[in-house]
């Protein structure tokens, strides 16, 4: 079978071609670039602990050598402090988990040596497309000078950004807002009086403070410094910038510490949202699907998550072929969770900014709005916590056996240890991204059990039985306990890590249920006409 194209080589397209590869699918990645990133100091990203964990499992190991993980948060209102919050792990406590802040150049490096080890993962570099076509077996694109030439794929999946040309030959809509807010941005090296932890300082009491400015700290003594501007004001000169630097360090050290100044830059950040994720054989990933960033909300976790979503469900129509049901759940499940993030960005706007608006219906004092605005940047509430795909058209229908656990179905599970048949224990997430499912028995004392012992005993035949006679491939766990079940609590997980349902006990008909939904059921000759149905020269109508 032909490979999976990748149209794009940045974090996105990089991430799901190794996602890909790890579920034995080869990819040819398609980059119009040279097959290197110019570094950029002031341009970073922040990863929340799953899609973190995503890129670690990848193989990127620049996370570790370059990424700092923040020990705290804290928030300023003027010159109150208003919030700290321990962040990781802490003797006594659970605090939030700590993002992972690098500069995206070290991050997409990372990716691409990864790819350099990869044997079913092809980078070809110079290769902008200018042609896209379909047909019932697979997508034809052509590469223009200098490396013109035509690509064959069973599928194709567009991550070449905001301004994506897969998007625009499948003629599909990009609708949303423009400049929904701007950002002056410097990298700098100094000494501040927050080591390791981030910082939110909203209406600075200094002239150059403007709105609001972060704080982020990275390896080595560097800091990323935002400040809010305006949407419609006045370009910001070298002058104006350098005021800035020397205005907020001042108010935060008493007087302008020396500083040495890596980069700087000024960052548009749009709210846009594509009118279909999924034409055919074709998909939209990334910023080509979708573009947010305000209120500190990340798009490149969305990206991230994207792949994650997407490579299992092209992994099984790869090698299995695919129901219609499983491949248009990518776009059912993705595209609902970034609206959702883009419409609470949309409503808190008006509300954390000062405007009118909502401010004069919703009432909430400082404290709140910081609380509200906090979330965006530690992945919490609505405008960061991950996403739950609860009305998924994979979701199992309710069943007298399914039992309620401390995650709901749809939700990322939590990362619990698990010990395998062949008695290795790692964490839960550790097993995700293999292309299977995963089934859990929740057994208290099993620990401390000969595995010899356990592996016989109890319901563990039973359930071995049943698993093996799932319809889809799946992997036997099992766990000393998980939030909120009880013993012999089996879970059904997605590859992906999201929560299919919890069974009391052993039930093998409605564990196979599950597990048939979960793959959006069995192919039938209806999904195979419609899968290839012909889209002539790929270009479609769009629809809203």
């Amino acid at each position: 079978m032909d490979p999976v194209i990748v149209v794009g080589a940045g974090p996105v397209g990089l991430a799901l071609s190794l996602a890909l590869a790890a579920q034995g699918v080869p990819t040819v990645v398609l980059d119009e670039g040279p097959g290197k990133d110019e570094p950029r100091p002031a341009r970073t990203v922040v990863l929340r602990e799953d899609t973190a964990d995503l890129v670690v499992r990848l193989g990127c190991s620049t996370l570790h050598d370059e990424g700092l993980r923040w020990t705290g948060w804290r928030s300023v209102r003027r010159k109150q402090l208003v919030r700290a919050v321990p962040l990781g792990e802490e003797e006594g406590a659970v605090p939030l988990p700590a993002p992972v802040h690098l500069p995206q150049h070290a991050l997409t490096r990372g990716l691409r040596a990864a790819v350099a080890a990869q044997s079913l993962v092809r980078l070809v570099p110079f290769s902008r497309i200018d042609t896209l076509e379909q047909d019932p077996d697979g997508v034809t694109v052509h590469t223009r000078e200098p490396r013109s030439t035509w690509w064959r794929g069973s599928y194709l999946v567009g991550c070449d950004g905001a301004r994506s040309t897969v998007r625009k030959l499948l003629d599909i809509r990009f609708p949303g807002r423009t400049a929904v807010e701007r950002h002056a941005v410097a990298a700098l090296r100094a000494d501040l009086p927050w080591p390791g932890e981030a910082v939110l300082h909203r209406a600075p009491p200094w002239r150059t403070g403007g709105a609001e400015v972060t704080a982020r700290p990275l390896p080595d003594g560097v800091w990323r410094l935002d400040w809010l501007l305006p949407p419609r004001g006045e370009l910001v000169t070298p002058d104006a910038l350098i005021a800035r630097i020397r205005d907020t360090l001042a108010g935060w050290c008493g007087e302008t510490p020396a500083y040495e100044l890596l980069d700087t830059g000024v960052y548009t950040l749009h709210h846009r949202l594509a009118r279909r994720w999924r034409s055919k054989r074709a998909f939209l990933a990334g910023d080509a699907a979708h573009l947010l960033g305000a209120l500190g909300t990340q798009g490149l976790d969305e990206g991230l998550r994207d792949a994650e979503n997407l490579a299992w469900k092209l992994a099984q129509a790869w090698h299995q072929d695919a129901s219609d049901i499983l491949l248009d759940s990518y776009q059912a499940e993705r595209r609902a969770a970034v609206a959702s993030r883009l419409r609470a960005a949309d409503q808190s706007l008006p509300i954390l900014r000062g405007g009118a608006g909502l401010r004069t219906l919703v009432p909430g004092s400082a404290r709140g709005h910081d609380t509200l605005l906090a979330d965006g940047h530690l992945g919490c509430g609505p405008l960061g916590a991950p996403p739950s795909y609860t009305y998924s058209p994979l979701s199992p229908p309710h069943a007298g056996a399914h039992t309620p656990v401390g995650t709901p179905p749809g939700a990322p599970v939590t990362d619990v240890r698990v010990t395998a048949p062949d008695g290795k224990t790692v964490r839960l997430r550790e097993r995700l991204g293999q292309g299977h499912l995963l089934v859990i028995l929740v057994a208290p004392g099993t620990g401390v059990w000969d595995r010899r012992h356990w592996l016989t005993a109890g319901v563990m035949p039973r359930l071995v039985e049943a698993v093996e006679a799932l319809p889809v491939k799946a992997e036997l766990l099992v766990t000393e306990s998980y939030p909120g079940a009880t013993a012999h609590t089996v879970l059904l997980v997605r590859p992906d890590g999201h929560l299919v349902a919890a069974f009391s006990g052993v039930r093998a008909a409605e564990l196979f249920a599950a597990a048939d939904a979960a793959r959006g059921g069995p192919v039938t000759t209806a999904d195979s006409d419609e899968a290839h149905a012909s889209t002539g020269t790929g270009r479609t109508a769009d629809v809203n």
